[in-house]
């Protein structure tokens, strides 16, 4: 029996439904096994990662990732790189590019990683976060890193706070290093003074007295106790009243210059007395014997 136009007609329809059935059948499945990779964790080939222009890491020491490459030679990976979904087949890496240079070196082809969403604030919050959580971070890296998340994720102390687990104060605590001269820091960064050292020098608004005090603490190996008593004792002195100045005896420009030249190559406070007649004196203060030879060194270097 022939067919009919009108019955040809119909198939044709049904079959074109039946096929965007199937389409939209793909694609769900599709969208569920994108959900399913959100939250799983999975082998994907190091190839198909790029890394996280994001960052806050510059610099990664050869010999600790010499290191991890033996570790994950013998051990593997034992926690999965964090990266998100940018193409087919390809990724970018949010947090673990230790982990995934270590593994290159091991000559690894595949890697375990978490993959998740996220877009390009939520990639530096995270890759910063995860930063603050190495425990090599000296307090001036953390607080680096803090400022960056502040002034580039657009937080505040508090929300700051809740992101990485500590309360306002902390937060607050670690900021107020990155207003200490760059020598007292250095201290920080080296790790020959602590946390609590830094913050009985904050304490003491002269710069210069702050760089002194911090090379005795340094020097003599001082507890933070020993510090705190130390500040204590110049702040005391500090208050103290002192005698008005004679404005007739004020420096002219040129004589300021050359006392505030002289104060920052010797690192200690110097003041130029200049009396009428021109005749005048220097004085160079000091503040412990250490401090003083230090001072005759280098003058005896002129």
């Amino acid at each position: 029996m022939k067919r009919s136009k009108k019955e040809d007609l119909g198939k044709g329809i049904r079959a074109l439904l039946s096929s965007l059935d199937d389409d939209v059948s793909i694609k769900k499945a599709g969208a569920k096994r994108v959900k399913e990779v959100m939250n799983t964790i999975i082998d994907l080939p190091i190839t198909t990662i790029e890394v996280n222009p994001f960052q806050p890491r510059v610099h990664f020491d050869e010999t600790a990732l010499e290191e991890l490459k033996k570790s994950i030679q013998i051990h593997g990976v034992v926690q999965p790189i964090t990266v998100r979904k940018v193409g087919v087949n390809q990724f970018q890496l949010i947090a673990g590019e230790r982990r995934l240079r270590a593994s290159k070196l091991a000559g690894l082809k595949n890697i375990p990683a978490y993959v998740r969403l996220a877009d390009d604030q939520q990639m530096l919050e995270i890759a910063l976060i995860e930063n603050i959580q190495r425990e090599d971070l000296n307090p001036v890296e953390v607080a680096l890193t803090y400022q960056r998340l502040i002034e580039e994720c657009d937080l505040i102390h508090e929300q700051l706070g809740e992101r990485v687990g500590k309360n306002r104060s902390t937060v607050s605590n670690y900021l107020r290093l990155l207003k200490l001269p760059p020598e007292v820091q250095k201290g920080l960064k080296e790790k020959t003074l602590a946390m609590g050292h830094a913050k009985a020098l904050l304490g003491i608004e002269d710069v210069v007295l702050q760089i002194a005090l911090s090379k005795e603490v340094i020097t003599n190996n001082l507890s933070v106790r020993q510090t705190e008593a130390l500040v204590k004792k110049y702040t005391t002195r500090s208050k103290a009243p002192k005698q008005k100045s004679d404005p007739s005896h004020s420096l002219p420009l040129a004589y300021k210059k050359l006392q505030d030249q002289l104060t920052s190559s010797l690192g200690t406070k110097v003041a130029i007395k200049r009396k009428t007649g021109g005749h005048g004196e220097i004085i160079i203060n000091y503040y412990n014997d250490d401090d003083l030879n230090r001072i005759i060194d280098m003058l005896e270097e002129l």
